[in-house]
């Protein structure tokens, strides 16, 4: 059995930031071990995105680029908090007033693609890494979309870049157990929350790609629908052997901080194609026969390596740059935004999805 997909939603907050505002606000937040610095710059020139939509754009950014404080926003360094920014607690008040509306968006959209009414809804699954929060975002989808108190709520958590591959998971597995299920999967993220504030490099690259966003999914199972919808058929997962200090995700006392080591690309074109040629076997089929790729844009490098570690061509990637072109990496909704562009171009079938995340692990998808 498989999971066939009736809906797509993606949602993002209505303002962005361009990469010379984001170096503006980098060379300000960083502090002057960075403000003059020669390599910040190509950064954001070259990280091959034009726009990222964050929750705290907008106002806040104008009031740090203008050096003013209207807004009174956490995120303006005062003597206090150079340096370092505002407290973890600070951040997530933050998530408690964004994410639930903003998976709520995706959420609705998707529901009305699938025709689908919310007490028809069996599962929920969310899905998120940047915040938490109860009741959290299965509650804000429950009131929102008048779900039945008694739909099973599940939550994938703090799982990185591609917790949403985990959560199609959980969600074929729920209807694959039960012909009846009708699954609903969100997964939302405010990385701009734990925008970081010091002079460490890679924590300052990680702060010129990441963005916000949330995107949802649902399906039933794939004996029940009509017509060819995209069905997940299996998915793999591979920890990438000596890589666990080279991607993290932890929480500090200002914010939750990014681990991303400069091994990751070549990790990734070293060992990715080895086994995902021996996941596709077992699933019966040859890299060859892939017609179409969802891969997970963590950044330039990422997608790059990608495409060496495959073989694939430019074309084959192109909805991935794309997506990260458009939005930036929004962490897990992101895989999910690269599938609904993919599908909007009626690409070609089997599909294979790919994500990245600590560990470091690939996660896998096959649709067909």
């Amino acid at each position: 059995m498989s999971f066939a997909i009736h809906g797509i939603g993606t949602a993002h907050p209505p303002e962005y930031l361009t990469p010379e505002e984001g170096l503006g606000v980098a060379r300000f937040m960083a502090g002057p071990d960075v403000r003059t610095s020669t390599w910040l710059g190509p950064v954001y020139a070259n990280s091959g995105n034009n726009r990222r939509y964050l929750v705290i754009a907008g106002a806040v950014v104008r009031d740090i680029l203008n050096g003013t404080r209207l807004t009174e926003s956490p995120f303006i360094p005062t003597p206090a908090n150079d340096g370092v920014g505002p407290t973890t607690g600070e951040r997530m008040r933050v998530y408690a007033e964004f994410a639930g509306p903003l998976a709520l968006r995706a959420a609705i959209t998707a529901m009305a693609e699938a025709k689908y009414h919310g007490e028809e809804i069996t599962h929920l699954v969310t899905v998120s890494c940047t915040g938490f929060l109860a009741p959290g975002v299965d509650l804000a989808l429950i009131c929102g979309l008048k779900l039945r108190p008694t739909v099973q709520r599940t939550h994938v958590g703090f799982m990185g870049c591609h917790g949403a591959m985990n959560g199609l998971r959980v969600a074929n597995a729920f209807a694959t157990a039960d012909p009846n299920a009708r699954v609903l999967v969100a997964a939302v993220e405010l990385c701009s929350l734990h925008y970081y504030y010091g002079n460490a490099a890679d924590k300052l690259v990680a702060n010129a790609i990441f963005a916000d966003g949330a995107a949802a999914i649902v399906g039933c199972n794939a004996a029940a629908p009509v017509g060819r919808p995209l069905s997940l058929v299996a998915s793999g997962s591979c920890v990438i052997p000596g890589s666990i200090p080279d991607m993290a995700w932890t929480l500090g006392d200002h914010g939750f901080e990014m681990t991303l080591s400069r091994r990751v690309p070549g990790l990734i074109a070293k060992h990715l194609r080895p086994w995902l040629e021996m996941w596709l076997s077992d699933n019966g089929l040859s890299l060859a026969e892939v017609k179409s790729w969802a891969v997970h844009p963590g950044g330039p490098k990422i997608v790059s390596a990608v495409e060496e570690s495959l073989g694939l061509t430019a074309d084959d990637l192109a909805a991935s740059r794309g997506v990260f072109a458009d939005h930036g990496n929004m962490s897990s909704p992101t895989v999910l935004f690269v599938l609904d562009r993919l599908r909007q171009q009626n690409a070609p079938r089997p599909c294979v999805a790919l994500g990245f995340g600590p560990g470091l692990v690939a996660e896998a998808a096959l649709f067909m």
